[in-house]
């Protein structure tokens, strides 16, 4: 892959997945590291109808459902 100058670094293509039906964007990678997300982390994708932008968290199990898990 070649270099991209400063200006373009944050600039993402949208790729189809699968049979068409759901889209896909690379995030940097040094977004990645700062969170600490590892592959296969799991998170929730929330979309934001009002600004028009989407919102990408760390899923976390809900504090409830770790209780009972462990006892």
């Amino acid at each position: 892959m070649a270099i991209q100058k400063l200006e373009n670094k944050n600039i993402r293509k949208l790729s189809r997945v699968g049979s068409g039906k759901t889209y896909s964007v690379t995030l940097p990678i040094e977004g990645i590291r700062d969170l600490g997300w590892k592959e296969k982390q799991k998170v929730v994708v929330e979309f934001d109808k009002k600004n028009k932008r989407f919102i990408v968290k760390d899923w976390k199990l809900k504090r409830w459902y770790n209780k009972n898990i462990i006892n």
